[in-house]
C-alpha cells in the first residue's frame, strides 16, 4: 500500500508539473544583455584580437619624411597646373608650346602631331612613363 501511495503521489506529480516559456535573454550589452558582461566580452575580444598595433596608418606616416612628402606635392601641383594649361589650349585661353620641360624629377616632351597634341612624361627617378594624347 505504501508503494502505491508513492506511485500515485509520483504520477500525480508528473501531470500537475507546469512547464514554462523559453526566454532569451541577451549576453552583450549594446542589445539588452547584463552590463557586468562588458568586460568579460571586451576581453575576450582582445585575446582574439589578431591585428598588430604597429600597423596602423600613423606607422604609414613615420615612414614618409618631409623631404619626400615635398618632392611629391610639387609633383602634384606642377602635373595639376600642365593638365589646366592643356585643358585651356584645347577649350580656350592659355597656350602650351611644343617642346622638352625639365620640372624636378620630370620630362616632359611636347609635340604636335596629326592627332592632335602628344605629351610624352617621364618620372628620370623611378623610370615610370606617361603618353597623353590630345586629339584636334
Amino acid at each position: 500500500m505504501k508503494t502505491f501511495i508513492i506511485i500515485l503521489i509520483f504520477i500525480a506529480g508528473i501531470f500537475s508539473g507546469k512547464s514554462q516559456q523559453l526566454v532569451y535573454k541577451p549576453v552583450n550589452p549594446a542589445f539588452g544583455g547584463d552590463t557586468f558582461n562588458y568586460q568579460w566580452l571586451l576581453s575576450s575580444a582582445n585575446a582574439q584580437n589578431q591585428f598588430d598595433e604597429k600597423n596602423d596608418f600613423s606607422s604609414l606616416l613615420d615612414n614618409v619624411n618631409s623631404l619626400d612628402s615635398f618632392s611629391q606635392s610639387l609633383n602634384r601641383q606642377i602635373l595639376s597646373e600642365l593638365s589646366r594649361k592643356l585643358f585651356e589650349d584645347q577649350f580656350g585661353e592659355g597656350s602650351i608650346k611644343p617642346g622638352n620641360y625639365l620640372f624636378g624629377s620630370l620630362y616632359l616632351q611636347i609635340t604636335t602631331t596629326a592627332q592632335g597634341l602628344l605629351i610624352n612624361i617621364l618620372d628620370t627617378s623611378t623610370g615610370d612613363q606617361s603618353e597623353i594624347v590630345i586629339p584636334k
